[in-house]
Formats: structure tokens, C-alpha cells, sequence
């Protein structure tokens, strides 16, 4: 399947949010995903090609407004890239597997790591760690 109808396949198979977030760069509204407050176990997928990303374990409360990660579940879950968009300098996080846009990491976060994976809930499903 080549890129365009894998991006028509997208279209067809996501919300228009989840959509712009994933494959345009987009930014939900602070406070209003439905990952943002969730504390169910268990790990946090790509919702375009349900790769892990993260876990329960290293989600934490930034009051930032996004789920926040101090870590991905494995080292290689996530890539990050530069990002000057906004006239900011900042760095993206996408989903390593297919490449979709996840959010941005900041260096100011908890320990172990120091970092803040501030990821949007339109980029992800849960899958509970009760299934």
C-alpha cells in the first residue's frame, strides 16, 4: 500500500482529532483528552498502528493539561526529531513504528529521567493491564 492510501485509510479509520494529531502535527486542547486524568494499569498504544508506547507505571501528573510520561515503555517505542514550528525550538515525539505524531519531550520532568513526554490522548488507546 503506498503512502497516499495509507493516509486515505487513516482518514477513513480515525476521528478527524485523532487525524490531525497524528498525521498533521496537531495539538489537542489542554484538559480535554480522555487520557489526561486516566489511571487504569496497563499500556498506552499508537492509535494508528497500536505499537506500545508507554506504560501506566511511568505516567504521572504534570498539570500540564496531556498525559505525561517520564519514560516510554522500551527505549526504541518512540523517535524524536526537532521541532521550530510556533517559533518555538522543541523536540517532537512520533510513534517509532509508523512515524505518527505523539506530542513533545521536555527536560523537565521527574527523576529517573528528567523528562516530560507530554503526548496527546487522540494519539493513543489503553489496553488495561485486566484484559
Amino acid at each position: 500500500m503506498n503512502e497516499t492510501n495509507d493516509k486515505a485509510a487513516l482518514r477513513q479509520r480515525l476521528t478527524k482529532e485523532q487525524y490531525d494529531v497524528t498525521q498533521e502535527s496537531g495539538t489537542e486542547r489542554a484538559f480535554s483528552g480522555k487520557y489526561y486524568a486516566h489511571k487504569s494499569a496497563g499500556q498506552y498504544l499508537c492509535v494508528c498502528c497500536g505499537q506500545a508506547l508507554f506504560g501506566s507505571q511511568e505516567k504521572y501528573d504534570s498539570g500540564s493539561g496531556w498525559p505525561s510520561f517520564w519514560a516510554p515503555m522500551e527505549p526504541g517505542a518512540v523517535s524524536t526529531q526537532s521541532d521550530t514550528s510556533h517559533g518555538m525550538r522543541r523536540d517532537e515525539v512520533n510513534c517509532s513504528h509508523c512515524g505518527a505524531h505523539l506530542g513533545h519531550v521536555f527536560d523537565d520532568g521527574p527523576q529517573p529521567t528528567g523528562q516530560r513526554f507530554c503526548i496527546n490522548s487522540a494519539a493513543l488507546d489503553f489496553e488495561s493491564d485486566n484484559n
